[in-house]
């Protein structure tokens, strides 16, 4: 089976494909599903301590971004600690087929939702032959 260049992992094959960040902040890499469908792409992240204001995803150059800053709720002093929470962020190439501008996201319990449609013109279709 070929590989699928949405799905394949980049570190199955060694490639760093794009820059990750210069900043010295530290950055949290988001747990990610991708299902592809007919319709389009299903993406689903893990984002704990995010809130829905704060979450910032794009799509530039064929490059989608999710990124968001992450804090701890909990009044009070930490005595112990055994993660920290730290700004997320994520990039992923998609397809040029998609429709970026009827894409849709929601974020519930910590968890983003996104739905980008397949462009009409990508979509599959059964042409009729007609009898002539």
């Amino acid at each position: 089976m070929a590989p699928n260049s949405l799905t394949e992992r980049n570190d199955e094959m060694n490639v760093q494909t794009r820059e990750e960040t210069r900043s010295n902040e530290r950055f949290i890499r988001p747990a990610v599903n991708i299902i592809e469908t007919e319709e389009g792409l299903f993406v689903t992240a893990d984002l704990p301590g995010a809130t829905k204001e704060n979450i910032d995803v794009n799509v530039e150059k064929g490059v989608l971004t999710i990124s968001a800053p992450a804090a701890h709720s909990v009044p009070g002093n930490a005595v112990y600690r055994e993660f920290e929470l730290g700004s997320y962020f994520r990039q992923f190439t998609i397809p040029d087929s998609l429709d970026h501008g009827k894409a849709k996201a929601d974020f519930a319990n910590g968890i983003l939702t996104l739905r980008i449609p397949k462009a009409e013109i990508a979509k599959p279709r059964r042409i009729d032959v007609q009898v002539s």
